[in-house]
């Protein structure tokens, strides 16, 4: 039998993700979305979004780098909540001022 060929050399390879973290971000969009009611994708709306967004990352760093890995609100993981938002910030992109 001939082996089969497939052209995705150059192809982004997402097996190299690790889909348990990216499941703990996912929860993060969730509560916010379900929980804390502000809706699916609200947050492409908010006002000054990547400095409010990069305040928030460096509100959930620093209280895991101060030993606290769960969010008291949402008890997720506080990494997960950084990422989240820098997700954010990484989708507004060169398009959204920086404020």
């Amino acid at each position: 039998m001939t082996e089969g060929k497939k052209f995705d050399t150059d192809k982004l390879d997402y097996s190299l993700m690790p889909w348990r973290a990216v499941d703990e971000v996912v929860k993060v969009l969730m509560f916010g979305a379900n929980t804390k009611g502000y809706g699916r994708n609200n947050w492409k709306h908010v006002p000054n979004a990547k400095r409010r967004y990069a305040a928030t990352a460096y509100r959930h760093i620093n209280a895991m780098m101060e030993g606290e890995w769960r969010d008291v609100e949402s008890g997720l993981p506080h990494a997960a909540h950084a990422v989240c938002c820098l997700i954010f910030i990484l989708w507004l992109g060169d398009e959204t001022p920086t404020d």
